[in-house]
């Protein structure tokens, strides 16, 4: 028995050492082949840059009528990609003073004056954040051997921060028209020369557009199962549909309702999310409930470099719905000032102001709000939007007081209360907490206020809630619990005490 048991140990020596002398002279025999190659300058140059994650500005091209060989769509489309590749990793060199990618975009004369421009900033610790936001080409001259073209990109608007030492030096919107020439060099096109003709810095005005007459009493809206993941995959319109009829019969008449940027599909919004919000939409046109639809839930970057991809999101989306019967309104964010401290506030309130504008510009019919979670917050672009929102999670003492602070720093349109309410539970981790019926006392007392002041309202929330996503507050059991007792019915569909209140005036 040892005498077989030697022969097939000795056997796997020898194959273990012949596998491993094969592997070796196949990796010797494969870089000796690389080294006597011709180098692939598409793996080697060329950066592949995937825009449909990083880089997405507006571009509209006017109609061909160039001089020379006519364009063909595929090879137009190659220069535009080639064109705004350029513009990513000029944009990228700026921000991070490196010159990685340069090569692949711009022929050497071009990039020289890119380099001087790095090598400057790097030295005086400058660092330049910026991002084209629209581009207007006209194909100006595309030459018979279709290798050089040359373009005039009309009203290029960009967006820059200037830091030196991570202060900031300047911000500013630019809108300028360049004059390119680009040459087919191994099978991409690199900018030779780019020449700004005129700049000009823009300062859009918003057209407020009112909410007319229509005098909100509305409700924050998830499902009881499934809060915060509305259109994920249990998706219920008639679970929904129901819950709006449970609304429309209290005497209110709107919601408000989350739109989370990444389940959506970020700039390529997923056509089958599209489908659902049009669902849930429907159901409330049914109930002849409007609908104030929050944007961006859940997103958080605001970095500049991806201000394209979110413009091309709240586009797409709000071009979709524009039209639907039962929108209300447009709210740019949920309570984006509690990201000033962790994202700077200045770049958030920038981010807020630009896409004011692409939602004004996608549906100029509707009016655009911003959910501050609190009314210091809530003068914060108010020339900008149509209509102030702001919560109120405090004492109730002070909310008349509150809005009528407001109301004298903001006296030329409506200011809404777009969430506020008190949590029924006193359990292991709020043994000081409310109980239901003291939930309906602060809500009666609310009702007293909002009337008095004729406040335009929308309460949080129409359902308790058996699970709070940790992402929505945290770890912690005691605000995790305190979340899930806000609602007006209980989680078994009982209708607590402070339902009374929902919607009803009291003297």
């Amino acid at each position: 028995m040892s005498s077989i048991n030697k022969t097939i140990l000795r056997g796997v020596l020898i194959s273990s050492y012949t596998i491993i002398i094969a592997v070796c002279v196949y990796g010797i025999s494969a870089l000796y082949s690389y080294l006597n190659t011709g180098a692939d300058r598409s793996n080697m140059l060329h950066t592949e840059l995937k825009k449909i994650d990083q880089y997405l500005p507006k571009v509209n091209w006017a109609s061909l009528q160039n001089e020379g060989r006519p364009m063909d769509e595929q090879t137009l489309k190659t220069i535009e990609n080639n064109y705004l590749d350029a513009w990513y990793v000029k944009q990228v060199a700026y921000k991070t003073n490196t010159k990685l990618g340069i090569d692949d975009y711009y022929t050497e004369k071009a990039r020289q004056n890119i380099y001087n421009n790095i090598d400057t900033n790097s030295a005086e610790g400058i660092t330049v954040t910026s991002t084209s936001l629209e581009h207007h080409p006209t194909l100006e001259f595309f030459s018979e051997d279709g290798q050089l073209a040359v373009i005039t990109d009309h009203n290029v608007v960009e967006y820059k921060r200037v830091y030196k030492k991570e202060a900031l030096l300047l911000e500013t919107t630019e809108t300028a028209t360049y004059k390119i020439v680009l040459l087919l060099e191994d099978g991409y096109w690199r900018i030779r020369h780019m020449v700004k003709q005129k700049t000009e810095t823009t300062e859009e005005k918003s057209v407020v557009k009112p909410i007319n007459d229509f005098v909100i009493k509305g409700i924050n809206y998830y499902p009881k199962e499934i809060p915060w993941d509305v259109f994920g995959n249990a998706f219920n319109i008639k679970t929904i549909a129901e819950d709006f009829s449970i609304i429309k019969d209290a005497n209110l008449n709107a919601i408000r309702v989350f739109v989370p940027y990444d389940d959506f599909g970020k700039a390529a919004i997923k056509p089958e999310k599209l489908e659902k919000l049009k669902q849930l939409l429907d159901a409330a046109e049914a109930q002849q409930l409007k609908a104030v639809i929050t944007l961006f839930d859940f997103y958080g970057d605001y970095s500049i470099l991806d201000w394209t991809l979110t413009h091309r999101h709240a586009e797409t989306l709000v071009s979709h719905f524009k039209n639907h019967n039962a929108v209300m309104a447009w709210d740019i964010k949920n309570e984006p000032n509690l990201d000033f401290e962790s994202r700077n506030a200045s770049l958030v309130t920038a981010w807020l102001k630009q896409m004011i504008q692409v939602v004004k510009s996608a549906d100029p019919n509707h009016p655009v709000t911003i959910g501050w979670s609190n009314s210091e917050s809530a003068t914060i672009l108010k020339d900008d939007v149509d209509f102030v929102s702001f919560h109120y999670y405090e004492n109730l003492d002070q909310l008349e007081s509150t809005f009528t602070h407001l109301k004298e720093n903001i006296t030329d349109k409506p200011i809404v209360l777009s969430e506020f309410g008190v949590s029924s539970y006193s359990g292991f981790w709020n043994f000081f907490g409310s109980s239901e019926a003291s939930q309906a006392d602060y809500h009666k007392t609310a009702q007293s206020v909002l009337t008095k002041q004729n406040i335009p309202y929308m309460s949080w929330t129409l359902y308790d809630f058996n699970n709070v996503p940790k992402a929505v507050v945290g770890r912690l059991p005691w605000r995790r619990n305190i979340q899930k007792n806000f609602g007006f019915i209980s989680t078994d569909g009982t209708k607590k005490m402070s339902f009374e209140f929902i919607s009803k005036s009291v003297e």
